[in-house]
């Protein structure tokens, strides 16, 4: 098994409210744990251990498989909003009362609901690859692009190749480095995503990314810093969502790299994990006025 914390980290379980949870955690237990909320398609296992562990050097380390998705029980719903629900179920369940959240894609939208449903929980915000309801080009996806998730039977991991990383030599490279690392974890992996809770997630995501005459409007309920991180052509969320994110919450910073595709994270993974301490754990003082 490899030695990371994260890949060293033993599966548990947690049942609330009739839901069994499967949840890793790790790291050092002290100050706010950073929560992550996954991507769709992904599981306990494709949380990318660098950047966990990365993160788990100054805080505690929360993965967890939502409802339906993994080895967590239960029917997988069809909404964003009920998602966040079961999210802030678990958050409450672990005895938690205030948290940062890390959310990535899919994972970026339940972020942003359970931070505008519960204020009293959420501190600091982290979205990555991730936009807002109704924003440009979410409610379908390009006719090239959408085949690309049905690899998975012909392709397993390297799936994500083109999903997260754009087509230079340089991002492939880092992308075959990233698959390297979730998959080195031997012993206890997790159970792959559904064909019925892909289908739910799906019909999810087009909820979402309907387009609607205010429907950035939410965002402004939003006051907790924010830190909004992507690609400069982040192909499955159109990088001018991040754009909008930052221009319509009232406390968030815009971070964009180069030559980057949806998983500009995993692919500047040291850069990221520096800039996200930096951001976690700035000081009051630190911020001016």
């Amino acid at each position: 098994m490899d030695s990371s914390l994260a890949s060293a980290a033993s599966t548990r379980f947690l049942d609330v409210g009739g839901t069994r949870f499967a949840y890793r955690r790790f790291g050092t237990p002290t100050g706010i744990p950073l929560v992550f909320t996954q991507h769709f398609m992904g599981n306990l296992d494709n949380f990318d251990p660098a950047i966990s562990d990365g993160l788990a050097t100054g805080r505690e380390i929360v993965l967890f498989d939502n409802t339906g998705v993994g080895s967590s029980t239960g029917t997988a719903p069809d909404s964003i909003v009920a998602m966040a629900a079961d999210a802030s179920r678990f958050i409450d369940g672990l005895g938690l009362s205030t948290i940062d959240l890390l959310g990535h894609s899919m994972g970026g939208e339940i972020a942003q609901m359970l931070t505008l449903n519960r204020p009293d929980l959420v501190r600091r915000l982290v979205l990555v690859g991730t936009g807002p309801k109704g924003g440009d080009g979410m409610a379908r996806q390009d006719p090239k692009v959408a085949p690309l998730f049905s690899k998975w039977e012909e392709l397993g991991e390297d799936m994500w190749l083109p999903i997260m990383f754009s087509p230079s030599n340089e991002s492939q490279d880092a992308g075959r480095a990233f698959i390297d690392r979730i998959t080195a974890r031997t012993e206890d992996r997790d159970i792959p995503v559904s064909t019925e809770t892909i289908a739910a997630y799906l019909a999810a995501v087009h909820d979402w990314g309907a387009p609607a005459q205010g429907s950035f409007d939410y965002l402004g309920g939003i006051s907790q810093p924010t830190l909004v991180v992507n690609g400069n052509n982040d192909i499955i969320i159109p990088t001018v969502n991040s754009y909008h994110l930052f221009q319509h919450l009232p406390n968030a910073e815009l971070w964009l790299l180069p030559d980057a595709n949806h998983g500009s994270h995993f692919q500047y993974v040291d850069r990221f994990v520096r800039r996200v301490i930096d951001f976690l754990d700035v000081q009051p003082h630190d911020l001016g006025s």
